[in-house]
């Protein structure tokens, strides 16, 4: 009797769970989803109807893979359709403002300025999208973190990145540049000419800046570094494809081990790197004005003084939190500095005029000398450059965020459980901001700086906006002009007959077939 009694209990309490996890499965994949979809609707959004469990990934994956097949034309710069073209559908049909979904999740599609820095500025209300932990796994560190934490590591990171700090790394900008340009010098050097594809260059020169700046290594010491993210990197692509649920990426999936096995390679690469710059500053060497250099010395002190006040609690960061933070470095670092120029030396080559423009003031401010962080502030043109470039071609396209509660956004009421997403794109290319030559390349309109531009509407976001603007905004500037000044003191270029113009976006926007230059010695 009692082992039917015990046996019975067991019955139900299986019963019980399996019944709980069943009504909390429907509720995830269908109740709370069209629940979401009635009260968008009521709110006055529209969008797609909610399709079970996968919503709009799969019609998203497949027209993304279908544009991508075909090049557009050379002098064309209007890419979304070709990058998105199931948003370029919607916002046709819809407007720019519209939801879809990506699986169960709403994802509500914001174009007004004012709603966007509205949302950049209220980040303790509305917070960093957690859809899927392979983001938090890929992107680490400071990017990915809120509250406190957020804070803490803000504070601890902003030394590195002070002006005087990223004087001290003007060298190695330098050291970097250098390479590349006597590389170039060695292919046109017969014949006064040569074509090449610039894009790889550029990613290397990106890397090895990161190496040299950031960690005081050549770009030979941090090359396994890259090419173990540049895997995960496209690995964490295929994996976002698809819908998460709770527990998926602890499945030993090929994908799962294969990601995992790379994480460990990477963080066990940059844990030698910083043991082995914290047994030499135990040992009494001095503290390198390099980026990490700088992030393990705010550290330090800030541990240092939390002993000396006796607080209790935990203060500085871990070793598994520098590892972080420097592989978001890594990461991030070098690749919007190597969009930037990529994507720069690409419109130069497209309008001639302004390449003049830039070289001029290039050789009237430097002559051959080599460019000094004075002089590149002052480079007026190459600013202007730049900022039209970030425009049109901003790194990262798109800005997403979480609603917990919910919320309002100027006159929109956005629902608790919904994700806004704001396209960087297509802010920067509205007419009612930008007039009607919002389309083309004229980087003029900053001549009076950014509020003159933008007639203080705040249009332009290419390092994001608010608090968690990006702290690296000035390093990447710099680096830029450092770069762009070196290649306009030796060359003149103009892009070749085999180029193929097809941007995509891998996660930052890329050129998906390189960028054929034909380089001219001076």
């Amino acid at each position: 009797m009692e082992t039917l009694t015990t046996s019975s209990v067991l019955t139900a309490v299986v019963c019980i769970t399996v019944v709980t996890v069943l009504i909390k499965v429907v509720n995830w994949v269908w109740l709370r989803p069209k629940k979401l979809e009635r009260l968008l609707r009521q709110k006055g959004f529209s969008g797609t109807s909610y399709k079970f469990l996968f919503g709009d990934i799969k019609t998203f994956v497949t027209m993304r893979e279908e544009a991508l097949k075909t090049p557009m034309d050379r002098f064309s710069d209007e890419y979304f359709p070709r990058v998105e073209p199931f948003r370029h559908q919607l916002a046709s049909k819809f407007g720019n403002d519209f939801f879809l979904w990506f699986g169960p999740i709403p994802m509500l599609q914001l174009s007004k300025p004012q709603s966007i820095r509205e949302a950049l500025t209220k980040t303790q209300e509305i917070r960093k999208a957690k859809v899927n932990p392979i983001f938090d796994k890929l992107f680490p560190g400071l990017v990915s973190y809120e509250g406190e934490k957020w804070t803490k590591h803000r504070k601890l990171i902003n030394p590195a990145f002070h002006v005087e700090k990223l004087k001290l790394m003007l060298p190695a900008f330098r050291d970097s540049c250098e390479e590349i340009v006597n590389k170039w010098e060695m292919i046109v050097a017969e014949r006064g000419s040569g074509e090449l594809d610039v894009y790889p260059d550029i990613m290397q020169l990106g890397a090895d800046v990161i190496s040299r700046a950031a960690f005081g290594s050549n770009y030979e010491e941090g090359q396994k570094i890259f090419e173990l993210l540049k895997e995960q990197t496209d690995l964490s692509l295929l994996m976002l494809q698809s819908v998460y649920f709770p527990g998926k990426r602890f499945i030993p999936t090929p994908r799962n081990r294969r990601f995992k096995k790379l994480e460990d390679q990477i963080h066990s690469s940059l844990r030698k790197i910083i043991n082995k710059r914290k047994e030499e500053i135990d040992c009494g060497g001095a503290v390198k004005t390099d980026l990490l250099g700088i992030l393990m010395d705010s550290n330090s002190k800030e541990i240092e003084q939390a002993a000396s006040s006796n607080k209790n609690q935990h203060v500085g960061m871990s070793l598994e939190d520098v590892i972080d933070e420097c592989k978001l470095l890594y990461l991030a670092g070098q690749e919007t500095t190597s969009t930037l120029l990529v994507w720069t030396l690409i419109m130069l080559s497209k309008h001639q005029e302004w390449q003049t423009r830039a070289r001029e003031e290039v050789l009237q401010t430097f002559g051959q000398n080599v460019p000094d962080f004075e002089g590149l502030n002052h480079l007026k043109t190459m600013t202007m450059i730049l900022y039209e470039v970030l425009r049109l071609y901003p790194p990262v396209m798109q800005i997403t965020r979480w609603i917990p509660k919910d919320t309002n956004l100027g006159v929109l009421s956005v629902p608790s459980g919904a994700m806004i997403t704001f396209f960087v794109h297509t802010v920067h290319r509205d007419q009612e901001y930008w007039g009607n030559d919002a389309q083309e390349f004229k980087p003029n309109r900053f001549a009076e700086g950014i509020s003159k531009a933008t007639n203080g509407n705040n249009s332009f976001f290419p390092f994001g906006w608010g608090p968690r603007i990006c702290i690296g905004e000035k390093f990447a500037i710099t680096e830029a002009k450092m770069a762009l000044s070196m290649i306009l003191q030796r060359f003149y270029f103009e892009l070749s007959p085999s180029y193929v113009h097809a941007p995509k976006t891998v996660i930052f926007l890329q050129p998906q077939h390189g960028a054929q230059i034909i380089l001219h010695q001076l």
